[in-house]
């Protein structure tokens, strides 16, 4: 069987839900609107469901580019369209800082709410660079608000692998992966170099280090223990560290979509 996409997802605001998409344009940055905004503090810490898992229960969705917010039991909230106007933040994701857009009071009053937590919503801002690891990438490589690299891959057949080890099996939306692929053999990514999608070279950076986010279950936002990572951990552990999927940036633009051949290239 050929390897080709069989599912595409974008993940608009850091750590709450993601869309399920048909197609998507995938830029140098990543596939549009992905990790395009971020929630913070007050004090501009971005926070995740590494210690908010409730935030799998919030819902990102895009209309004609701007973002749209749902929770159950609130009415849906449209956030204003990111501009220059708004005021700025200082943040950073992983050690890297980062200017961000505040979206304003209401935005950060709808996801106070939801969260029950103070915070606010930010934009990341058109105009900004956030470079990836020069050590894994090239100098050029750059993302927005995800946590290193512009994509994450997963193979269908590594998740199939994962869950014939574990009781109670788990979906593919626990690792929040950009672009899943079937047709190749369990942990097969691991081993690509370069791949092309629909024409587009696509470089594998590095496997992905995983952290708790797979242990929060995105139907309950609850914790469900140490699984699945406790299981990956017995057999997909290097340095103290459980990978994955792979890490992976565009080295050209275009359209990617359900169905595309996944070539091998190097």
């Amino acid at each position: 069987m050929p390897i080709a996409i069989s599912a595409i997802n974008i993940y608009p605001v850091k750590s709450l839900g993601g869309i399920s998409v048909a197609s998507a344009n995938l830029g140098y940055a990543g596939l549009d609107h992905d990790r395009a905004w971020m929630v913070v503090k007050p004090d501009g810490q971005f926070i995740t469901q590494r210690t908010h898992p409730q935030m799998a229960l919030v819902n990102a969705d895009i209309e004609q580019d701007q973002l749209i917010l749902n929770s159950f039991g609130m009415e849906s909230h449209r956030v204003p369209v990111a501009d220059t106007t708004m005021n700025r933040l200082h943040s950073e994701v992983w050690g890297d800082k980062v200017y961000a857009l505040d979206t304003g009071d209401a935005s950060a009053q709808w996801l106070s709410q939801a969260l029950d937590e103070e915070c606010r919503l930010v934009a990341f801002p058109s105009n900004e660079i956030r470079a990836c690891d020069p050590q894994r990438s090239k100098s050029s490589d750059h993302t927005r608000f995800a946590d290193g690299f512009p994509l994450l891959i997963l193979s269908e057949a590594s998740l199939t692998d994962l869950n014939n080890r574990l009781e109670i099996p788990v979906g593919m939306e626990r690792f929040r992966p950009n672009i899943v692929v079937k047709g190749c053999l369990a942990f097969a990514e691991d081993g690509w170099s370069t791949i092309e999608i629909n024409g587009l070279p696509v470089r594998i950076v590095d496997t992905c280090p995983r952290c708790s986010v797979p242990t929060v279950d995105p139907a309950t936002g609850a914790l469900t223990g140490p699984e699945p990572i406790h299981t990956l951990s017995t057999y997909r552990e290097r340095d103290g560290e459980v990978f994955f999927g792979v890490n992976a940036a565009p080295d050209q633009e275009g359209l990617v979509s359900i169905g595309d051949s996944v070539n091998l290239i190097d």
